[in-house]
């Protein structure tokens, strides 16, 4: 899922932790733990969080699931999740995958009414990456197919600025309905802002940032968010003119 950042560190920057049997008093004549080296304990340690993790992930019918306005078959929420509410009002398809620390919401805060349903959609096929928010208020539609890579951000709502003089937080928000076509993937990073619709198998590059009606088969980067190729039947793979592909 996107990018993978790799942190080397050398063999002189890396000191491993004292032995704990060293470090830790005697009884009856035997340290305490004295026999366990660091490895077992580090072993012990992540086979638990393994089990934690592939125990805590929830599917269809099981308590953390039942909630949603729906939750497909062999669908997963991964453990550990990030904030969610608003299960009610938020509908997942079959087949998909909810990564680690995803947050999922309708409503500012839990228990708030909303005034549409289907608030969140996700559909079938579709995979979010770990650490992904989408904050829904209004309407947002992810089609079947759409994977995302890791921290993406998708929402339809922002604070207005007509105020000037006001905080930016106390000014009334807007709602603008947000749509991402079946099959389009959106690399690490990307922001997508309220109004946003995407095209059928459309791709936003890495910490892009999209507002407005982008077409099929497109491939957009940049901040803000412009198309750099588009496919034309007929003509094949092309690059937009100067004037054209920017975000609406």
């Amino acid at each position: 899922m996107g990018s993978v950042s790799v942190v080397a560190v050398s063999e002189q920057s890396f000191e491993r932790p004292a032995p704990l049997a060293g470090a830790l008093p005697r009884f009856g004549g035997i340290r305490l733990f004295g026999r366990l080296h660091r490895d077992s304990l580090n072993t012990a340690i992540n086979t638990a969080w393994d089990w934690v993790c592939a125990t805590g992930a929830s599917g269809v019918g099981d308590r953390r699931t039942r909630d949603f306005g729906t939750f497909g078959d062999h669908s997963c929420l991964s453990f550990p999740p990030g904030a969610i509410f608003g299960e009610r009002w938020i509908h997942i398809g079959a087949n998909t995958l909810i990564g680690p620390y995803v947050s999922l919401s309708a409503g500012m805060v839990p228990g708030q009414q909303m005034i549409t349903d289907p608030v969140v959609r996700i559909g079938d096929r579709c995979m979010i990456g770990r650490g992904s928010h989408i904050v829904g208020h209004f309407a947002i539609d992810i089609g079947d197919d759409v994977h995302t890579g890791p921290y993406v951000y998708i929402t339809d709502q922002n604070h207005g600025y007509e105020a000037i003089d006001e905080p930016i937080h106390s000014q009334y928000p807007t709602d603008r309905p947000v749509r991402i076509g079946a099959g389009s993937w959106l690399g690490t990073g990307v922001v997508v802002l309220p109004g946003t619709e995407l095209g059928r198998n459309v791709v936003v590059g890495a910490g892009a940032v999209v507002r407005g009606t982008f077409p099929d088969h497109c491939v957009i980067a940049g901040v803000p968010g412009r198309v750099v190729r588009r496919y034309r039947p007929g003509a094949g793979w092309e690059r937009p003119s100067d004037d054209g592909g920017s975000t609406g």
